[in-house]
């Protein structure tokens, strides 16, 4: 198993900003429902290199919510893909933002509606920089990194982000945010610079 050093960088982050987002990134089906679904991510959204067609530059982040992949452009009509979990119904978010800011091991400030919805999370949250949280850790449920999605000077409020929650990827279970398994989110990390662009589909019409 991959390790992840747990040292923490902030690009520019807001405080403010940082607390509100990632408050939104979390699973939103109950936790008797995530208990039924199996334990490991399903071989189909394993991170690939395969051919995609685009007129997006090298370097391009494009997310498909409806197919659940996520494509990092590469020269020659291919990309990295990875598999991700998307907004569930009511959730989710489409649009074109920039990468402003990136973290290692983000801490979680759940919204006073998560913990009514997941209440089985108050007895591990404690007084952190920003406000009562859970520190970032293999633990938490940003996961083991996090891409801060900004349009022009504005936050989003959306993030690309891992998950301790692997066997949820490639479903449509979060909050409005993407995510990636630990391993895939410190793989895309590591190539996403901050200015990355970041377009996510609107899902695709069903009937």
């Amino acid at each position: 198993m991959r390790l992840f050093s747990r040292r923490k960088v902030v690009t520019g982050a807001s405080a403010i900003a940082a607390a509100l987002g990632l408050g939104g990134c979390v699973t939103t089906q109950t936790q008797t429902q995530t208990q039924t679904r199996p334990r490991e991510v399903d071989p189909a959204f394993r991170r690939k290199e395969v051919d995609y067609a685009t007129r997006e530059p090298r370097g391009t982040i494009i997310v498909d919510p409806s197919e659940h992949f996520l494509y990092f452009v590469e020269d020659g009509g291919r990309a990295m893909r990875y598999g991700v979990g998307v907004g569930s119904e009511g959730f989710s978010w489409s649009g074109v933002a920039k990468v402003h800011d990136k973290q290692e091991w983000p801490d979680w400030y759940p919204t006073p509606e998560i913990l009514q919805r997941r209440p089985e999370v108050i007895p591990h949250l404690t007084q952190l920089q920003s406000g009562v949280g859970m520190p970032g850790g293999p633990d938490n449920p940003l996961g083991a990194r996090a891409l801060y999605l900004w349009q022009g000077k504005k936050d989003t409020l959306y993030r690309i982000h891992g998950t301790n929650e692997p066997w949820t990827i490639g479903g449509n279970v979060s909050s409005g945010c993407i995510r990636l398994t630990n391993e895939d989110i410190v793989d895309l990390y590591d190539r996403t610079p901050i200015g990355t662009k970041v377009a996510v589909l609107a899902p695709a019409a069903v009937g």
